[in-house]
């Protein structure tokens, strides 16, 4: 079935059989692996991506439902310089990630949440919803709260600074923006799941250096 997708302000014209899901399309058809595929039963969040601006699990939403909707990603966040969104360097800033696999829904639920409330640091009880609809099995919540707390407050009425650490390439906070950028691939090729792993490998080599 032949569908138009826009995806991070690009039109893809696809072909694409019914039973597939959105994760699928994104992550094996146009290559946008930030998407990640845990649970599949729209439980764990990890594939959040925002379809017309609302948060959905690409698990669960067949791409045959997406014809002629805009969905963003991940890989879709920064701007149009390349510089992290707020939330990216509020996650970086507040250590909000470990593993980093469930770290791109998390940041698609606030951007959305976000979005449609720019003071949303003004409403702990919704920055807590947020918090609440997805599954981190690593850093306890409290880092992610305070991530979205502070990624809100460069939008919204507070104005924090946003702090994002050193990108030199080898670096743990390179291996970090990688995860949040949804591009974490770039160091293990192009198997797909990777951003995770690249985190991990990354602090790996720092944590085992000598001399």
């Amino acid at each position: 079935m032949k569908i138009t997708l826009t995806v991070n302000g690009t039109a893809h014209r696809l072909d694409v059989e019914p039973r597939r899901v959105l994760a699928d399309v994104l992550r094996d058809d146009l290559g946008l692996t930030g998407t990640h595929l845990g649970c599949e039963h729209g439980i764990c969040g990890a594939c959040t991506v925002l379809m017309d601006g609302e948060p959905v699990r690409a698990c669960l939403v067949l791409a045959v439902q997406c014809d002629g909707s805009s969905v963003r990603t991940v890989e879709g966040l920064a701007g149009p310089g390349g510089e992290p969104h707020p939330l990216q360097c509020a996650f970086s800033a507040e250590h909000a990630l470990q593993c980093g696999f469930c770290t791109p829904g998390f940041l698609m639920v606030a951007a959305g949440a976000l979005d449609t409330d720019p003071d949303l640091a003004d409403h702990p009880e919704a920055i807590a919803g947020v918090v609440g609809s997805n599954i981190c099995r690593c850093t306890g919540y409290e880092p992610i709260r305070r991530a979205i707390t502070r990624g809100s407050g460069t939008t919204g009425n507070h104005r924090l600074t946003p702090v994002c650490p050193a990108r030199e390439r080898g670096s743990p906070e390179s291996a970090e923006e990688n995860a949040m950028n949804g591009d974490g691939d770039l160091e293990l090729g192009r198997e797909g799941d990777g951003i995770g792993d690249a985190c991990l490998r990354q602090r790996s080599r720092s944590c085992n250096a000598t001399g």
